[in-house]
């Protein structure tokens, strides 16, 4: 199942003007020995200006050398999250600067003990195959809040994690993790909890922290999800093809820097342009320009072969309701259709104006549709029930035969939070909206889940970790 918005004359048209804009406008890039190591390679540099100009040869080699296939794990191995392998991965929000307890209510800057409200939610939602950590706590500071995000998430899951890496000096504390959790740094590398994520400031430039921390990363060989976030009329031409033009490019650069720290390192093509709306001068989620945008950048890292980042499932809602059903269903199914690896982000109320439990929920829900709708079907004599049939003749009925009994349950998908009752027996029960049974299923679900908790060791190991970070950063 596959949906397609650009022909092959359009993939090619896209990529020789990606090339062209790398070629003769080139990226800014902040951070001397990157500069370096781009004019080593061949790049024309202009150090004074930080600005590297990228042949298309360059781009070709650090494509063909760069990973496209690779596998996160989390504390227990057999929860996964597999990238180029054919395999559809969902994760909720690495991070936001608010949080919202109920929808329509005060926003409000979220703590560490959201972050582990919200990575124990996603380790009980079963289609979040990486729990982000959903809020970004004001009340630990910046110099060693991704870390103690990272320890918090990983005593509340033992699946793979989403967080925002901060910088090169509290990415150190990050690999000493992983390694007290894995045993030692051979295998903390051949099984990653999570991975960094590049984030181009369109138009062309990196930020000196996004470059720099992979240095760091780079020493456990953790895959790279490079995304900027071009917003078409903003920060990218006003037209879709344009857009599409200028994120490839700033996603080939992010991957040059990649191959050229660490070649072979493994990456993730992050399609996740936007349009901008000139009304609110804010960018959209979830409009139908999202639509395209997912499926054509789907088609655009497939065509380097590379695994797949896109932002569909979202929405400009700010409560799980109508709107929010339509944006995420739409946007979610086509992207899925494409063939994408990894969508987010989940759990957002609106434009990232705050996070939300009950999006969040609203959204598994639609995951859980969508993942259905993408099934394999079963086409065997039996499925395709042709004695069956002739048993029931015309006329007959199929309710109570045991071939039904014993196919229904693998064949009709059972909705959480859809409503399919009878009227009066909608009624008899509170006449509930969707909104309110996401609000009581996260509920119920935070009443009652318990993560598996940490080894006492590894547990004890990662204190120390935190507590060295705490000393050197603090």
């Amino acid at each position: 199942m596959f949906s397609r918005i650009l022909s092959p004359s359009q993939i090619k048209r896209i990529h020789e003007v990606s090339l062209a804009i790398l070629d003769e406008v080139g990226v800014e890039v902040p951070h001397a020995d990157m500069l370096g190591r781009f004019a080593d390679a061949g790049a024309r540099v202009d150090h004074r200006a930080q600005r590297v100009r990228i042949g298309p040869a360059l781009v070709q080699r650090c494509l063909d050398q760069a990973g496209k296939r690779f596998t996160l794990q989390g504390r227990d191995l057999a929860r996964q999250a597999a990238f180029g392998q054919g395999r559809r991965n969902y994760n909720s929000i690495a991070g936001e600067a608010l949080w919202v307890d109920e929808p329509g209510g005060v926003r409000r800057y979220p703590t560490l003990a959201d972050v582990a409200t919200a990575t124990r939610l996603g380790d009980a939602l079963e289609e979040i195959t990486m729990p982000g950590a959903m809020a970004d706590p004001h009340e630990v500071p910046v110099a060693f809040r991704c870390v103690d995000v990272f320890a918090t998430m990983l005593r509340n899951t033992t699946k793979p994690v989403h967080f925002w890496f901060h910088d090169r000096a509290s990415a150190r504390f990050i690999n000493e993790i992983m390694i007290a959790v894995r045993g030692d740094a051979q295998r903390a590398s051949a099984q990653p909890l999570c991975y960094p994520f590049l984030e181009p400031i369109s138009p062309l430039r990196f930020p000196f922290n996004g470059v720099d921390l992979l240095y760091e990363t780079a020493r456990l060989k953790l895959p790279v999800a490079i995304g900027p976030m071009a917003q078409m009329g903003m920060s990218a031409p006003a037209t879709v093809a344009g857009t599409l033009a200028q994120e490839n490019a700033e996603i080939l650069a992010g991957i040059c820097i990649t191959q050229l720290i660490c070649p072979g390192l493994p990456v993730c093509y992050g399609g996740i342009c936007h349009a901008f709306d000139m009304r609110t001068t804010q960018l959209i989620f979830a409009g139908p320009e999202q639509a395209i945008f997912g499926v054509a950048m789907t088609q655009m890292g497939k065509h380097y072969g590379l695994p797949v980042y896109i932002n569909v499932g979202l929405t400009d809602a700010k409560r799980p309701d109508a709107q929010a059903g339509i944006e995420a269903g739409i946007t979610l199914m086509l992207g899925a259709a494409a063939g994408a690896d990894i969508f987010g982000h989940m759990g957002i109320s609106g434009v990232d104006q705050a996070t939300s439990l009950d999006m969040l929920v609203m959204q598994h829900e639609v995951i859980r549709y969508v993942e259905s709708v993408m099934r394999d079907i079963d086409f065997s004599d039996d499925a395709l029930g042709l004695a069956e049939i002739a048993d029931a003749g015309p006329g007959g009925q199929f309710i109570d035969r045991d071939h039904t009994a014993a196919h229904f349950r693998r064949e009709l998908w059972m909705p959480r939070l859809l409503d399919r009752e009878y009227y009066e027996a909608w009624r008899s029960v509170g006449a509930a909206t969707t909104e309110q049974r996401c609000r009581q299923f996260r509920d119920d679900v935070l009443a009652s889940h318990r993560p598996v908790p940490l080894d006492g060791a590894i547990s004890a190991a990662i204190e120390d970790v935190l507590a060295a970070a705490h000393r050197e950063l603090g």
